[in-house]
């Protein structure tokens, strides 16, 4: 994803973080641009422990133990399958690896504005502080700011765009995003056992290839029922592995079946979105993940084309991918 994001922008909007400061110590409303409509009592979303026991939860640790990988790899492969999403715990990233990072980024966010902006987005790239997805004046805008870095390979890093206050700040994100590239390359070989493929077949093309990670912060709004924080989409990279503060607020939600899930993140799991697509490649279905005799789905395409299109969509759920299907 690190090619396509320093070569599209987004045009330059209002700090988020400022405005709430402001709206929400005043009467004033927030600003239109920010407001979207109610959703709809047609739409079922579904919370507490219906939604718990529905959304799938990987033990890493049991994939590792031969004596229960099997099984596992099996529930990995039906959650991939049929989700798209699962919360991965006991995934062996020392829990003051994450907690280091989000104690930087509190503080780097703390921070005036003014220094903040020493390491806006430039023109022509998603890179650095700002906003994503900002194609247009008159789109309606999230209520949140974030911080995008490609982060490994270390040789492929921009430091113009890496805080540099806390001093810890990018040994924490070195450290954190080392150990998620090799978490990430593990899973992969338990999601292609989970299918029947060679192991190393998902490494044979994801290695190597770029990781980048955002930071999302997404301030208090008193008409918090109006806005939101991340519209509804699909990732176009391979995989995600989210990562929320524990006793954070929770937000995410997931669509399936026409229905919205409301994701319960456990502490210290990390979330997995299963991504749309590969870094680098020309896009087709690999032969491994289809069944002998299935017709193919989906035309192919170049990766640039594809990314591109993800990002002229504005985040608009799945169109960039469903206009890939074959008749």
């Amino acid at each position: 994803m690190a090619q396509a994001s320093r070569a599209i922008g987004s045009i330059p909007v209002a700090n988020v973080q400022e405005l709430a400061e402001t709206f929400n110590g005043s009467d004033d409303q927030v600003p239109e641009r920010y407001l979207v409509k109610e959703a709809s009592s047609k739409e079922v979303i579904v919370s507490g422990d219906d939604s718990i026991s529905a959304i799938p939860v990987i033990d890493f640790s049991k994939l590792l133990d031969p004596r229960s990988s099997s099984e596992e790899c099996a529930k990995l492969a039906s959650a991939c399958h049929n989700w798209g999403f699962f919360q991965l715990i006991n995934h062996g990233v020392p829990y003051e690896v994450a907690g280091n990072l989000m104690r930087d980024v509190d503080e780097f966010l703390k921070q005036p504005l003014k220094v903040k902006k020493a390491f806006s987005q430039q023109p022509g790239s998603i890179e650095g502080y700002g906003q994503a997805f900002v194609v247009s004046e008159e789109q309606k805008l999230e209520w949140g700011d974030m911080l995008y870095l490609q982060v490994q390979p270390s040789e492929s890093r921009d430091l113009r765009f890496w805080p540099n206050h806390p001093s810890s700040f990018r040994r924490s994100v070195d450290v954190y995003s080392s150990e998620v590239a090799k978490l990430s390359c593990r899973l992969l070989e338990f999601m292609a056992k989970g299918v029947g493929a060679e192991q190393a077949s998902l490494i044979g093309v994801f290695g190597g290839q770029p990781l980048t990670m955002r930071v999302n912060y997404y301030p208090p709004c008193r008409q918090a029922d109006r806005v939101l924080g991340l519209s509804p989409h699909t990732d176009p990279n391979g995989l995600t592995f989210l990562r929320q503060r524990d006793g954070d607020v929770q937000g995410l939600q997931i669509k399936k079946d026409g229905k919205w899930f409301v994701v319960d993140v456990l502490n210290d799991a990390f979330v997995v979105n299963v991504g749309d697509t590969l870094e680098d490649l020309m896009l087709r279905p690999l032969p491994e993940f289809m069944t002998k005799g299935e017709k193919v789905r989906y035309g192919s395409t170049t990766y640039q084309d594809f990314m591109t299109q993800f990002f002229s969509a504005k985040l608009d759920g799945r169109r960039h991918v469903e206009r890939l299907k074959l008749e």
